[in-house]
C-alpha cells in the first residue's frame, strides 16, 4: 500500500464530506493536501489521521411489529457481532489484519446469511486511512493487498459498487469516539430509508457498519436491511 493509496481515501472521504450537512469537515482536498501536510508518525500525514470531534448520536431500538407502529420505514438489524483479540501489536500474526474486524465480520455475514457481494453500502472504523484499507480487506471486500489499489481506483467511490463511507466516515464526517458506532446506525439508516440527501447510495437495501475500539482489540459490526 502507497502513500498515494492513502490519500485517496482522504480525498473521497472529504469528497463525501462535502455532501453530508452535519459532516465536520465539508471541503474538497486534493492528494496534494495530504502529501504536503505535517508528518504526525511516519507514513501518516496530518491529511490521514481523522479529527476527534464533539457529537452526538441516538437511535430507537423495538421489536419489528412494535417499530410498525411508529414509523412506515423501520430498518431491521440483520446482525449484530463483537469480536476481541490482542492489543498489542507484538501479539499480533500481522499488524496489517485486525483479527477482531474479520471474525466480527464473518460471523455477522454468517449470522444474516449474506456474503460481501450481498452489502450495498459500508460504514467503516476510518480512524486512519490504512484503517479503511485494512477494513475493506478484512470484512472481505477486497483480497488482501488489495483495498489500497482499489480505493485509488475510485472502486470504494459513492457510485461504485461497494461505497465505502459515504458520511464521510470519521476522517470527514468527524470521530466522536463514544457517539461514533451510533452515527455510523444513524448514517446506514437514512441511506436504507432513502432520506440520505446527496449522499445517497442509489438502491440501498443492506448496509453495514464496522467499529473498532482498544487499538484494534475489539471490532463490533452490523448488518442492517431495509426489507425484514
Amino acid at each position: 500500500t502507497t502513500s498515494e493509496q492513502m490519500a485517496a481515501v482522504s480525498v473521497k472521504n472529504h469528497h463525501n464530506g462535502t455532501m453530508n450537512p452535519i459532516a465536520q469537515f465539508r471541503n474538497e482536498i486534493t492528494l496534494d493536501t495530504v502529501l504536503q501536510s505535517n508528518m504526525v508518525a511516519d507514513p501518516l500525514h496530518m491529511f490521514d489521521c481523522s479529527p476527534i470531534s464533539d457529537g452526538a448520536a441516538a437511535v430507537v431500538l423495538a421489536p419489528a411489529d412494535v417499530a410498525k407502529k411508529y414509523t412506515d420505514t423501520p430498518v431491521y438489524v440483520k446482525a449484530t457481532t463483537q469480536a476481541s483479540s490482542p492489543i498489542s501489536l507484538h501479539d499480533r500474526a500481522d499488524i496489517t489484519t485486525l483479527d477482531a474486524s474479520m471474525v466480527a465480520g464473518q460471523r455477522a455475514y454468517k449470522m444474516a446469511g449474506l456474503t460481501p457481494d450481498d452489502i450495498d453500502l459500508v460504514e467503516v472504523h476510518d480512524c486512519f486511512t490504512i484503517a479503511e484499507i485494512c477494513a475493506i480487506e478484512d470484512l472481505g471486500f477486497f483480497k488482501k493487498g488489495d483495498g489500497g489499489r482499489a480505493s485509488e481506483d475510485g472502486e470504494t467511490a459513492i457510485d461504485s459498487s461497494i461505497p465505502v463511507n459515504p458520511s464521510g466516515g470519521l476522517k470527514a464526517c468527524g470521530h466522536p469516539v463514544g457517539a461514533t458506532g451510533i452515527k455510523q446506525a444513524v448514517v446506514i439508516t437514512e441511506q436504507l430509508r432513502g432520506t440520505a440527501g446527496k449522499s445517497q447510495v442509489d438502491g440501498a437495501g443492506i448496509g453495514m457498519t464496522h467499529n473498532v475500539g482498544g487499538s484494534g482489540g475489539t471490532a463490533v459490526v452490523h448488518i442492517f436491511s431495509r426489507d425484514r
